[in-house]
């Protein structure tokens, strides 16, 4: 008979709390809501300039909802 009460081999499942589970929702939300918004920026500055910007519009939209969530949770 095997003893499986001191496997340490099996990763531990963690389970996220209500809190975590609502910044994760509200992020998904506002990334989705800044995303257009950047896709427009990004490619009036590309068409202006001629040239591609430095940063992509997923990556201005993921930063936009980084600064703006914990805003939120912090009121």
């Amino acid at each position: 008979m095997t003893d499986f009460t001191n496997d340490t081999s099996m990763p531990r499942k963690r389970h996220m709390t209500a809190s975590q589970r609502e910044y994760y929702a509200y992020f998904a939300i506002i990334f989705v809501a800044t995303l257009p918004l950047a896709v427009l920026t990004w490619t009036l500055t590309a068409v202006r300039q001629l040239a591609l910007p430095s940063r992509g519009p997923v990556k201005s939209a993921w930063s936009q909802a980084q600064i703006i969530t914990p805003r939120i949770f912090s009121a």
